[in-house]
């Protein structure tokens, strides 16, 4: 029977929501007046309809959710509420772990375990394509590929080995600096939580 973990209202989803909440207050309008002002414009294209929503003097993030949520499927925003997003997060693992990959799901687990292992500040916030790990920021993600899951870590300018092979990211200046490949459970060894580790300590600094 697979582990049933308590995930973490991904970072964005709260940010969206502040957004929305405080949209309003800062221009006088709430979401559905800003739908209602914006269908009346009858803009040619979303690029368009950006510029006018920028000119009555919207911010860019403000006005790429109301852009998004023009004419939108029906609950096409579900997932933009905590409590949708957290139902969603669920389903997001269990699609990324099934069929051929559903035998990675071990492999999911004993990652799972190892990071939570870490201390009480640590969150999961599952997506379509991975499920990332944070403490204040992302410290490792899990990425199951055909046959393996690909384990990235946020190690910075940490010297790789044979094993640990970097990303390009430390040079990108990403996050994911680091990852390591890992088919079996068995890989979930002290090595590679000794590096999940100094991911999670580098996260204080």
């Amino acid at each position: 029977m697979p582990k049933k973990y308590a995930f973490t209202v991904h970072p964005a989803v709260a940010y969206q929501q502040a957004v929305l909440a405080n949209l309003e207050g800062k221009t006088g309008r709430g979401l559905e007046a800003w739908l209602a002002a914006a269908r009346k414009q009858k803009a040619p294209d979303r690029k368009a309809l950006l510029a006018w929503l920028k000119a009555q003097g919207l911010g860019a993030t403000q006005a790429a959710i109301i852009a998004e949520r023009m004419d939108p499927e029906p609950h096409a925003f579900s997932e933009d509420t905590p409590e949708g997003y957290l139902k969603a997060a669920e389903a997001y693992v269990e699609a990324l772990f099934s069929g051929r990959k559903a035998a990675l799901r071990p492999v999911f687990e004993a990652l799972m375990d190892a990071a939570l292992a870490l201390g009480p500040d640590i969150k999961v916030s599952p997506c379509k394509t991975m499920v990332p790990i944070y403490r204040a920021h992302v410290i490792a993600e899990i990425k199951p590929l055909a046959s393996r899951i690909d384990f990235g870590l946020a190690l910075g300018d940490t010297r790789p080995t044979m094993r640990l092979q970097e990303t390009g990211g430390f040079a990108k200046k990403d996050r994911i600096t680091h990852k390591v490949a890992i088919s079996a459970s068995g890989d979930v060894d002290a090595e590679l939580k000794r590096w999940l580790r100094a991911a999670y300590e580098r996260d204080e600094r």
